[in-house]
């Protein structure tokens, strides 16, 4: 499918690449613990120049640089790797679902309002997508609406699941409905891994949570009638789904063969919504990345590199760029997917 995007993309000396799959955070915030009276909040602990540690209470979480928080820093990478504009979000274990709600908000609107600021500093480099305090559908509605015709922001990021609600509950469904009648991007990414305690070793709850988290996400979504009952939504997963398009065999056959515990929800099957939703490409793996085109479409493979963390991609687009694709199929992973999830134009970019 040729878009209008493509042909603009394509005559550029330089075509755009857009990262859909980026992370940032402010260089500082208020001490939330204090703020809000009780613990389990990230703070920044800045202990040497160009560097902090991500702070869980007094528990050490991650080592950061300072291009987790400066755009500057950013956009020299950015150049060096030719990515010509990045995708905004937070990190997603600032999302807090867990807190009460209103503390949540007021932590979401912090964020969103830096976010925003560096969108609007820098507009030809940064697209912003705002977080919610998706616990509570009301007070998440009333941020979603602030980001997108107050600030301007092109979309939603949110979680895998909702604290005990996944993606098909009645009360994600509310803020989803919102999203599309807002003309919102949805980006969902993975939190809170699944069996996490039950394998604190090696790392597995990144490297097989992680995966698992966002099949749960998307068999969620289409066993639940989401994607059914929102055809216009524009939803993209991170980490190219996770684990759903190595099992979507086995999901299907499920769908076949027990449709009394499958199709109790929705009776459409689940491979037919392949090429209704967007995966990022962050798979590290060329024969995997193919897998992806074939699967869901050239037209539903975005650039996502999850920077600036050490699972994601290093050298984002390098994948895409070295995976054989020709160059209109290349150009389309690279930049006019990422454009038309979100909905906007090449040229408020040039």
């Amino acid at each position: 499918m040729w878009h209008q995007n493509d042909q603009a993309l394509m005559c550029s000396p330089h075509p755009l690449s857009v990262d859909i799959h980026t992370h940032i955070l402010p260089e500082t915030w208020p001490n939330l613990r204090e703020k809000y009276g009780y613990g389990g909040f990230i703070s920044l602990e800045h202990h040497k120049p160009c560097a902090a540690r991500m702070m869980m209470d007094d528990r050490f979480f991650r080592e950061v640089e300072d291009n987790t928080w400066s755009a500057e820093a950013r956009m020299k990478d950015c150049d060096r790797d030719q990515v010509s504009v990045q995708v905004l979000s937070t990190v997603p274990v600032m999302f807090s679902y867990w807190a009460k709600p209103a503390h949540t908000l007021d932590l979401s609107m912090l964020l969103n309002d830096h976010i925003a600021g560096i969108v609007k500093k820098y507009p030809k480099r940064f697209i912003g997508l705002a977080t919610l305090p998706m616990q509570s559908p009301k007070l998440a509605i009333q941020e979603l609406e602030r980001c997108i015709t107050e600030l301007g922001m092109a979309g939603i990021q949110i979680g895998t699941h909702i604290n005990d609600w996944n993606l098909d509950a009645p009360q994600v469904f509310e803020v989803l409905e919102a999203a599309q009648e807002l003309g919102a991007a949805v980006f969902i990414h993975p939190w809170d891994m699944m069996g996490k305690d039950n394998m604190p070793k090696y790392w597995l709850p990144w490297l097989v949570g992680m995966p698992a988290e966002t099949s749960l996400a998307i068999s969620s979504m289409i066993f639940g009638g989401v994607l059914e009952r929102l055809p216009n939504l524009r939803v993209a997963f991170a980490h190219g789904g996770g684990s759903f398009p190595a099992t979507i065999g086995r999901i299907e056959h499920g769908f076949n063969v027990r449709p009394d515990l499958c199709a109790v929800d929705n009776n459409v099957n689940p491979r037919e919504y392949l090429g209704k939703f967007y995966l990022d490409s962050l798979v590290h793996d060329k024969a995997m990345l193919n897998y992806l085109v074939d699967l869901m479409g050239e037209d539903k493979i975005t650039l996502g590199s999850d920077y600036p963390f050490p699972l994601g991609e290093h050298r984002p687009g390098e994948l895409i760029k070295t995976s054989g694709f020709n160059q209109s199929v290349e150009q389309k992973l690279l930049g006019t997917n990422a454009l038309n999830w979100l909905d906007l134009k090449a040229e408020q970019f040039a």
